[in-house]
């Protein structure tokens, strides 16, 4: 069990928690970085990153996440391999279980991120990062101007990836289980009556193809009254079925909402309930899910504990 107690604990190394590494470290506080099972988060998994600010020839994803590290290193920030499973956020300082270790600290940021959820299909997994599979429309759709695409899913979340990638691809296929859109109504109107939506009713995935080349081929898809089966002729697929936050070992001791993402206190992004706990990114982030919008939250998070340390004798 460990005695010494760190000034400032990050879990997760994403863009929010490799960022608030960056400032903590600039700040003299000799951050400790716990990463978890992804290092880097979901973007060392992007072969191309285009929308991020100052590449404008766009940046390879796990280069990126490689270069936040070493920014963060070169200012101090040390890495250790570990999973937090439980927390202990009464006592002071406050513990961070991971295993058979406590790590013991004064003030904590948890970027931990959110796992988009996956429907299972053969060739899913293996056609997923700059093959063809993906769950950002915002981060991908532009790599499929003038193809066909398809998007699984039937909520806000699918309606909203289906009518951004109407930007770029010449038909999107919106496969949903059902004969209506769970989405809201005014989502749901917009999706069925663009002109480049097709919605496949009734549907649902059985696998995509072209793992042997390499690259996505077809959606093949089953019609769950006829039970027909077929395939869509399509270059991407863009699953839309929601993200589960990692929130899971802090959830007791911290709020969160109906979809397990934390609850920042109102009028802040970042700021907990438990005063020197903090949030940022994809895990209290359920609106925009981008690498840009975590660095920032990673660095708002990073300026308010180094404001709480200073004011408690960190």
């Amino acid at each position: 069990m460990s005695t010494s107690v760190e000034n400032v604990v990050i879990v997760g190394t994403g863009c929010a928690g490799l960022t608030a590494a960056i400032y903590t470290g600039r700040a003299n506080l000799n951050p400790l970085v716990l990463e978890g099972s992804l290092p880097g988060g979901q973007l060392t998994t992007t072969s191309e990153v285009e929308n991020f600010p100052g590449f404008p020839e766009g940046v390879d994803g796990f280069m990126l996440m490689d270069n936040l590290r070493k920014q963060a290193t070169k200012f101090g920030t040390r890495f250790e391999q570990a999973m937090v499973t439980s927390v202990d956020f009464e006592s002071s300082p406050k513990k961070l279980v991971c295993g058979d270790r406590v790590i013991l600290a004064r003030s904590i940021i948890i970027a931990t991120g959110a796992s988009p959820r996956m429907t299972g299909i053969p060739g899913e997994k293996e056609l997923y990062g700059g093959k063809g599979v993906t769950t950002c429309a915002t981060c991908d759709g532009a790599f499929y101007r003038k193809m066909d695409v398809a998007v699984i899913g039937g909520g806000d979340s699918a309606a909203e990836e289906a009518l951004f990638l109407t930007r770029f691809a010449s038909k999107v296929y919106l496969v949903h289980r059902r004969d209506t859109l769970r989405a809201s109504k005014i989502m749901a109107d917009r999706a069925t009556s663009h002109p480049k939506i097709v919605c496949v009713w009734d549907s649902a995935p059985v696998a995509v193809e072209g793992v042997e080349a390499g690259s996505v081929s077809g959606l093949r898809i089953k019609n769950l009254k006829t039970e027909a089966v077929s395939v869509l002729p399509v270059k991407g697929v863009f699953v839309a079925i929601g993200h589960q936050p990692n929130t899971g070992p802090f959830a007791p001791a911290l709020d969160v909402d109906e979809g397990g993402y934390f609850k920042p206190l109102i009028g802040s992004q970042v700021q907990t309930k438990v005063p020197g706990v903090y949030v940022a990114g994809d895990c209290a982030d359920h609106v925009y899910r981008q690498a840009i919008t975590a660095a920032g939250m990673g660095c708002q998070a990073a300026i308010e504990a180094e404001r709480w340390l200073a004011e408690h004798g960190g």
